[in-house]
């Protein structure tokens, strides 16, 4: 079976190009203008698509954490509210869409609840990512095998069964796996890579990672063990307000986390041994003999 997805345009997977996600998520703050922004260094950086995140408050909010109080650029407000002024509506997203069309950039989004797919089923998106929370939400993955668009599978948090149990509730057909640990930003030592192998190894699906560290070379080593995508967030400032902003990259860290992966996949190889034209020269000046005697049986 062929270890492939197709997303828009792009066919992903084994042999070819990763494919680079940049995660606006809710780093816009609620404002419009910051959302655009994004979407340009995304699209200068090089990046093949952005993403967003949409959730309907009054379902996604657990109840005890509705009214909890805590410290906002708006003011102290309650969780609940707090979640409403970074969450983008109709017009919005309207604008988004003209927007990425305009610039030429794809764009999907994470819907953490059933409305919110309803709601993003009318711009027609090229896929869904499932988050990490959402993994185990049998209602949510419902609807979203309903769409029967591509589903982008998030792993944090997760143990082995439950993915292998949502899995099979899916289906391998139109379906990525990601690899990623849910901590903001991640500590080197949790990032556990190798697993992105266990997954390719367990399932015949593309295998992906998402990567909340601090820097850049994780995700690099990612695409080296077998990631044909990596998505990390992004952010105009880290130090913006925000729970997501310390663990994003920055616009000149995009810039080169994409050149960094491109370099990867050209030195990656087919793992077979070969003479180069390039060492002709030097073996040429460098080897002084050949074996008299044929070795090559090592008999």
């Amino acid at each position: 079976m062929k270890r492939e997805i197709k997303i828009g345009d792009r066919l992903i997977g084994d042999g070819h190009p990763t494919f680079v996600i940049g995660e606006i998520g809710i780093n816009h703050n609620g404002d419009l203008d910051i959302a655009k922004q994004l979407i340009d260094v995304a699209k200068w950086a090089g990046a093949d698509v952005v993403k967003f995140q949409k959730r309907t408050p009054e379902l996604c909010v657990p109840e005890e954490q509705k009214g909890k109080m805590r410290e906002t650029p708006w003011g102290y407000i309650s969780y609940l509210d707090y979640r409403y002024k970074v969450e983008f509506g109709k017009e919005e997203y309207q604008e988004i869409d003209r927007y990425c069309k305009e610039k030429g950039m794809m764009w999907f989004a994470s819907p953490w609840d059933e409305e919110s797919v309803d709601f993003l089923e009318g711009f027609d998106p090229v896929c869904y990512k499932i988050a990490s929370p959402s993994l185990t939400d049998e209602v949510l993955l419902t609807r979203l095998k309903e769409t029967g668009r591509p589903l982008i599978l998030s792993t944090g948090m997760s143990t082995t069964e439950e993915i292998q149990k949502t899995v099979n509730f899916l289906g391998m057909d139109h379906l990525m796996i990601v690899h990623t640990t849910s901590a903001y930003p991640c500590e080197p030592e949790e990032l556990n890579l190798r697993m992105i192998q266990t997954l390719r190894d367990a399932f015949t699906v593309p295998v992906g990672y998402s990567g909340h560290e601090v820097g850049l070379i994780p995700s690099v080593i990612a695409v080296s063990l077998g990631a044909c995508m990596v998505e990390r967030h992004i952010t105009l400032d880290r130090a913006l307000w925000g729970s997501d902003q310390a663990a994003s990259v920055e616009p000149g860290g995009l810039r080169r986390l994409v050149k960094y992966i491109r370099v990867a996949e050209q030195s990656l190889g087919d793992g077979e041994k070969h003479v180069y034209e390039s060492e002709i020269s030097s073996l040429k000046k460098l080897r002084r003999s050949y074996w008299k005697e044929d070795y090559s049986t090592g008999d």
